[in-house]
């Protein structure tokens, strides 16, 4: 497992978050990706400006945003069905809704304000979740609450170049079904994907180093 990212200071964050503003269009919304910050961290990053938090748990979601309630919140880790129940109170964004048993869930739990993006595995990799492109349209279809973008995370690569086909078609995908948001890039690949289009990119270690 990861280390917990402690001892962050809040003049590096703000310093790191205009480096990387400067280089986004104003269209583009960074969300701190916060998995590995205790929650006793959390009250630096708000003084350094951050303004969306993203948490891949739902269980350390709930804890962080009852207890920071301040940002806005969303969820970016997979989400398990059993757990839509748990994040739809606290969070203005899910970012990784692909499966039936989530909508259904969503449909149980969801409210007029709950908004998704579809995860797409725009690159049909074996084995990673995702709805491939062809069967996105009667996904989308099917969802009991408003689908407001899609999000992708692309094959892993060193390479931020090599991402850009997969952001591509991400954006291609959004324009044919007219989204909106489109949640792709993370700290390695986060220009390139804005670039393509992208008006979330999830940044983790770049904001805290």
């Amino acid at each position: 497992m990861a280390q917990l990212i402690t001892g962050i200071d809040a003049a590096r964050v703000r310093e790191n978050l205009a480096r990387i503003r400067a280089e986004l269009p104003d269209t583009v919304e960074i969300l701190a990706a916060v998995k590995y910050v205790p929650l006793e961290e959390l009250g630096t990053l708000a003084e350094a400006g951050i303004a969306i938090a993203g948490e891949n748990r739902a269980q350390d979601l709930e804890a962080k945003a009852t207890a920071h309630p301040g940002f806005r919140w969303h969820f970016i880790g997979q989400l398990q069905s059993r757990k839509v129940k748990q994040i739809v109170p606290y969070v203005e964004l899910i970012h990784s809704v692909a499966s039936d048993s989530a909508l259904s869930q969503l449909e149980r739990h969801g409210t007029p304000e709950t908004e998704i993006l579809v995860e797409v595995n725009v690159a049909g990799e074996e084995g990673k979740a995702g709805i491939a492109p062809a069967e996105l349209g009667p996904f989308i279809a099917r969802s009991p609450v408003r689908v407001a973008g899609l999000m992708t995370m692309p094959p892993f690569t060193d390479d931020p170049e090599a991402s850009r086909p997969a952001f591509r078609a991400l954006r291609e995908l959004a324009q044919e079904h007219g989204l909106r948001h489109l949640s792709m890039g993370t700290s390695q690949d986060y220009r390139v994907a804005a670039e393509e289009g992208a008006t979330i990119v999830r940044l983790g270690t770049i904001l805290y180093a």
